[in-house]
């Protein structure tokens, strides 16, 4: 279920960012099901977890399912419960903070926090991210000034481009997205110089 080594690695000293995506049967929580979550550390993609989870329904748009090649039969069959699939990504993000504070760092981040945000305070009452995520197509909009239309990752200039494919494998995005994060933090911090 999950996969990971050794400790968190911070981005500043009180700050852990932790790339997030998952994969779900329609847009809202609660109506539709979180079918998929992975997760990585911005700094060590290395360091990562993934998780298939059971659906809570079988609510599901055909659009949706078609993107992530999952299906609401084998789920119910392999995926984890969800409050175990969430009892064991909490702790997971407790490990690799190790007391910092975590940063949920997504492409569109609404998006999937809002999914795990539900999932969390649905099967465990409390969310270790808090109220807030940080959205990278906001980020490169502030950092490029461009509009809201070009932040789309394929809209992403070339050297924003990450090396690892996103393949609506929660996991690979969220490995991708954390290439493309770490990108944009670095041109960030040397125009501060």
């Amino acid at each position: 279920m999950s996969r990971d080594q050794g400790q968190g690695h911070s981005n500043t000293p009180d700050e852990v960012y932790i790339s997030v995506d998952i994969e779900a049967a329609g847009p809202i929580p609660g109506e539709y099901s979180m079918l998929s979550l992975g997760s990585c550390l911005v700094n060590d993609p290395t360091i990562h977890f993934y998780v298939e989870l059971e659906p809570i329904n079988n609510n599901f748009i055909p659009d949706a399912l078609k993107v992530s090649r999952l299906t609401l039969e084998q789920l119910t069959k392999t995926g984890i419960s969800p409050a175990v699939a969430m009892k064991t990504f909490y702790d997971w993000v407790q490990k690799v903070v190790n007391h910092q504070r975590a940063v949920f760092v997504g492409f569109n981040a609404s998006f999937d926090w809002s999914f795990v945000n539900w999932y969390f305070h649905t099967f465990l009452g409390s969310n270790p991210f808090g109220i807030s995520a940080l959205d990278i197509k906001s980020y490169y909009m502030g950092l490029s000034g461009c509009l809201w239309k070009e932040t789309t990752s394929n809209q992403l200039p070339q050297h924003f481009q990450p090396s690892h494919h996103q393949t609506h494998n929660a996991l690979d995005d969220a490995i991708a997205q954390a290439e493309i994060f770490k990108k944009l933090l670095q041109t960030a911090q040397q125009r501060r110089k």
